[in-house]
C-alpha cells in the first residue's frame, strides 16, 4: 500500500491580502517615481533607478530574514508584503522590456542594448550589494 499523495496547500485570504496591500504600495511608489523622474535622453531613468532599487532592497531583506530564522511568524509577514508584494509591485521587468522594444524599433540600437544589459548588471550587482548588506543586518 502507498502513501497517500501529499495534499496541495491551500490559500489563505490573509496572506494573499498582505501580497496584494504591498504590492498595492510598490506599484503606486513606482508610478509616482515614474511621474517625476524624467527620462536621461532616451533612456527611461525612472525606471532603470525603480529596478536597481527594488533589486537592492529585495537581496536585503532577504538575506537578513533567513539568517533571523525560519520563514514563519513575522519573517514571513514582512517577506510577503515587503519581498514579493512591494517589490514586485515596485519593480517592473515588463517596462524594461517594452522601452527596450521601443528604443530598437526607434533605430537606437546601441542605447536599448546598452538599457537592456545594464538593467539587468546593475539589478544583480545592486541584489548582491543587498545580499552583503543584509548578511550584516
Amino acid at each position: 500500500m502507498t502513501a497517500p499523495a501529499p495534499r496541495a496547500p491551500r490559500p489563505r485570504p490573509a496572506l494573499i491580502a498582505v501580497v496584494a496591500a504591498g504590492g498595492a504600495v510598490g506599484t503606486a511608489a513606482r508610478e509616482g517615481l515614474a511621474l517625476v523622474v524624467p527620462p536621461l535622453g532616451r533612456v527611461p531613468l525612472a525606471i532603470l533607478l525603480i529596478n536597481v532599487v527594488g533589486a537592492f532592497v529585495l537581496g536585503a531583506l532577504l538575506e537578513a530574514l533567513v539568517r533571523r530564522g525560519p520563514d514563519e511568524g513575522r519573517r514571513r509577514l514582512v517577506r510577503l508584503a515587503v519581498g514579493t508584494g512591494f517589490c514586485g509591485g515596485f519593480t517592473t521587468f515588463s517596462t524594461l522590456a517594452v522601452a527596450t522594444a521601443e528604443l530598437l524599433r526607434a533605430g537606437a540600437t546601441g542605447v536599448a542594448l546598452g538599457y537592456a544589459v545594464g538593467s539587468v548588471v546593475l539589478g544583480a550587482v545592486a541584489a548582491w550589494t543587498g545580499v552583503l548588506v543584509g548578511s550584516r543586518s
